[in-house]
């Protein structure tokens, strides 16, 4: 079915589960965390700002606060607190290099390294763009310079309004506080990835505890460490290939859980020791997409030599649970590859592959909820989708977010709203503000 300018949309149905997923940031300076947007996919682990009210159409010209150049390249989302922005950019110095392509087993289409980079983080103020500090944390001649669409700044940060934590996988896990300064630093050695295509999932924070996933092509785990002196906690090896997923925290029977996709297993581990709790067979290789979790529930989906999308019951969830009732339904269309799924209420938003095509999906039962839609002003997508005041936003590589609405059967297209650069982070919303980081800048898209 055609999403064209006469179509209407039914994407946001229902109030927002209030009993959702990943912890908020236990900790706030000034304010709450919900009015912000502290981690990958949001404070709630979703893709959902629960109060943001950001606007339904902007262009170069319309909307726009402020609109500011950023060095280097990173694909990280901008994590926003307070009256700052976040952001990690790998920016190349010095003279060029003769160009080296990694010889990882499969590669293709990646790029070559010919130069040494800085690794940077960036505070920027949220109301006028100006740069409040920039730290680089490290220095180095990257070992895999990733494929052509990637990033050596792929990870995205968190905080918890007091410190802000930056993973450059390969090069190093920074803690600083909101002023830049350094506080502890964790290195966990050379990452190669599968093809040699880059390196991308983020640290995820719950309470005092942080969690990084660490799935190569050689020994491959799982470790947690204190969030205030970076000192571990625990660390687990784990049987997996490459992924690039960002793991979530589940709150569950008053227990967290840190729950994992991966090639061979999805797992669920107790984040107080690291011990598997459940695992479920049933995705393909090369993880990309997060999951999501709602009502004692995980969906989890992949989509690159076979097709997953699975919904696991945590109640009762012990073992390998393969084939077992926990899991109360699965499909093998409208799977996510790139984009990870977005929950809002009782619908779950995929997007197919990484295509214009995305699927509204019913959680309890898997069943579609019309649809599937295509996209017609949107081709290949790497962003998230993300939503706010009963709005999906889904932006493609090329500038284009088209914006859709709910309430109907039938979706509705609100906007088709375009900006003159190339777009693979995943939005960010924080109250009226949307912000959008490109290849070449980083905007804030406010109604004036």
């Amino acid at each position: 079915m055609s999403l064209c300018q006469s179509s209407t949309r039914s994407l946001l149905n229902g109030l927002l589960v209030p009993c959702l997923l990943a912890s908020v940031p236990a900790t706030r300076a000034g304010g709450d965390a919900l009015d912000d947007w502290p981690q990958w996919r949001g404070p709630l682990g979703t893709g959902v700002a629960p109060r943001g009210h950001p606007p339904v159409k902007w262009s170069e010209n319309n909307n726009i606060r402020w609109k500011v150049a950023l060095p280097g390249k990173g694909h990280s989302t901008p994590i926003v607190r307070d009256d700052r922005i976040v952001l990690t950019t790998a920016i190349p110095y010095g003279a060029a290099l003769k160009p080296r392509v990694p010889s990882r087993p499969g590669a293709h289409d990646n790029f070559a390294t010919t130069h040494r980079h800085e690794y940077v983080v960036r505070a920027v103020n949220r109301k006028s763009g100006k740069v409040l500090w920039q730290r680089t944390v490290h220095k180095d001649l990257p070992h895999e310079a990733g494929h052509v669409t990637a990033s050596l700044a792929s990870a995205s940060p968190a905080t918890d309004g007091q410190r802000v934590f930056a993973f450059f996988g390969s090069r190093g896990l920074y803690c600083l506080d909101v002023d830049g300064k350094l506080l502890w630093k964790k290195e966990f050695g050379e990452m190669h990835t599968k093809h040699g295509h880059g390196e991308g999932s983020s640290p995820v924070l719950h309470d005092d505890t942080l969690v990084v996933n660490w799935d190569h092509e050689e020994q491959s785990f799982i470790v947690a460490l204190d969030k205030r002196t970076g000192k571990q906690l625990w660390r687990v090896a784990r049987a997996e290939d490459t992924s690039w997923s960002t793991p979530i925290i589940v709150e569950h029977a008053g227990k967290p859980q840190v729950i994992v996709p991966g090639t061979n297993r999805l797992r669920g581990y107790d984040l107080r020791t690291g011990a598997v709790v459940w695992e479920c067979g049933g995705l393909s290789s090369n993880i990309v997409a997060s999951p999501v979790a709602a009502n004692g529930v995980v969906f989890a989906g992949s989509s690159y030599d076979t097709r997953a999308l699975l919904a696991i019951r945590l109640d009762g969830a012990r073992g390998d649970i393969t084939g077992s009732k926990q899991v109360i339904w699965s499909r093998r269309r409208g799977c996510p590859y790139v984009p990870s799924p977005l929950l809002y209420g009782d619908s779950l938003y995929t997007l197919q592959h990484y295509q214009g095509l995305i699927s509204r999906l019913d959680i309890k039962t898997g069943d579609d909820q019309g649809g599937p839609y295509r996209l017609e002003a949107i081709d290949n997508v790497y962003a998230s989708p993300v939503a706010a005041a009963g709005r999906v936003y889904v932006t493609s590589r090329d500038g284009v977010t088209q914006v859709m609405s709910h309430g109907d059967p039938v979706p509705k297209m609100l906007a088709v709203n375009r900006l003159d650069d190339r777009v693979n982070a995943s939005a960010a919303i924080a109250g009226r503000e949307l912000f959008l980081r490109g290849e070449r800048y980083l905007y804030c898209i406010t109604e004036k």
